[in-house]
């Protein structure tokens, strides 16, 4: 019988905190586990965590600092941590951050002389300047991140743009491209989802729905989506934000102010996937303009369901559409972000045919990410093994 192998995936975040990265890696870890011996090594959660996992999971101490939104792993002063570590085994280390369990992780490859793989999912630089308001500190801290990431043997981005980002961040070499995918499986009975929808919210058919899902924070550019909407000349239509976070309240005050708050729907958190498929199904249009995320993995869900994205032109999450091709790109402001959702409803044509495109080229299982990202883990083993000879 061939032996299982053994993976370890490090990430300094994790349940009850749910963000795109812990998404990515509960995924791995889940499909993995059905044909290899899986381990997550990460955080000690703050909160009650009473979610189940198909797969070991081994945490470390951590520290809390005011006003971060993330505990401060501390693995190094964890001897049970440690301990769990050195007797896991390893076939192949897989880091999904480069802070105190993802560092841990890639020494702990080094001292068994196996591969470290790391995936590149955020734009780090963004946030140590957002953090600290200081560009000495974010390149210096950058800088050390990137000491973590180029002990790796091999990195992957989450696209093409990532990929340049942490080149210029001083990247070995340019990294690879590792995309992320969707548990989301296209409705076979769309009648049935698109009334399930117009009932529960008193839609009429020939209502336009957009629709925001994610955090409800001001890094998101949920608050230019309002501003945006306001500017359209076509009243018909109903606007989603599915999601809770730091600015919610913020978010019902200036839509409480707006012109078009009788237009806005502010649902919340929806944990009901199928719910959630339907109102992908029943949105025209998923409006992302963010210019903070890397790659998210709503817009994968949108385009299960056929539903084309909007970004805006230069961010580094629509590095993965062809304007009017798979995808729609605005100019950076709200006045043309509505000319364009007015353009994009004049022709049905075009429309058609980037929701043809968004399915064809955006729309990806986990279940394909993960052959893929095995098969990596091989070719990367076999390769530690011939340098090693």
């Amino acid at each position: 019988m061939e032996k299982k192998l053994k993976i370890g995936l490090f990430i300094d975040s994790f349940f009850p905190m749910v963000d795109g990265v812990v998404m990515v890696v509960d995924n791995y870890a889940k499909r993995l586990s059905k044909f290899c011996d899986v381990t997550v090594f990460t955080i000690k959660p703050k909160g009650k965590c009473d979610k189940k996992f198909d797969y070991r999971v081994v945490q470390c101490k951590s520290l809390n600092i005011l006003n971060v939104d993330y505990d401060v792993p501390i693995p190094k002063f964890d001897n049970e941590f440690k301990k769990e570590l050195e007797k896991s085994d390893l076939d192949i280390v897989h880091i999904h951050s480069p802070f105190g369990v993802g560092a841990m992780g890639v020494r702990y490859a080094k001292k068994h002389n196996i591969p470290a793989i790391a995936t590149l999912h955020s734009q780090y630089k963004q946030d140590f300047y957002r953090s600290t308001k200081n560009n000495a500190l974010a390149n210096f801290l950058t800088k050390r991140i990137m000491k973590v990431f180029n002990q790796c043997d091999e990195y992957y981005a989450v696209n093409d743009k990532i990929a340049e980002i942490f080149y210029g961040y001083g990247a070995n070499h340019m990294p690879l491209v590792q995309r992320n995918g969707t548990d989301m499986l296209p409705i076979v009975n769309k009648e049935d989802a698109i009334e399930l929808v117009n009932k529960k919210y008193g839609l009429e058919r020939d209502t336009s729905v957009f629709l925001f899902v994610g955090r409800i924070n001001a890094l998101k550019n949920i608050f230019f989506i309002l501003e945006a909407l306001e500017k359209l000349k076509d009243n018909n239509f109903k606007m989603f934000y599915v999601g809770d976070g730091q600015d919610f309240e913020e978010l019902q005050k200036r839509v409480h102010k707006s012109c078009i708050a009788d237009k806005i729907v502010l649902t919340g958190k929806i944990t009901d996937r199928e719910l959630l498929k339907a109102l992908y199904l029943r949105a025209k249009l998923f409006l992302f303009p963010s210019m903070y995320d890397a790659s998210s993995l709503v817009q994968i869900e949108a385009a299960s369901q056929g539903t084309p994205t909007i970004f805006l032109k230069g961010s580094a999450t629509s590095a993965t559409v062809t304007d009017y091709k798979n995808g729609f790109l605005s100019d950076p402001t709200p006045e043309k972000f509505a000319e364009k959702i007015e353009e994009i409803l004049s022709d049905d044509d075009l429309y058609k045919r980037v929701q043809e495109g968004a399915v064809r080229d955006l729309y990806v299982t986990w279940d394909e990410c993960v052959k893929e990202i095995y098969q990596k883990y091989l070719l990367a083993i076999e390769k530690k093994a011939n340098k090693n000879t």
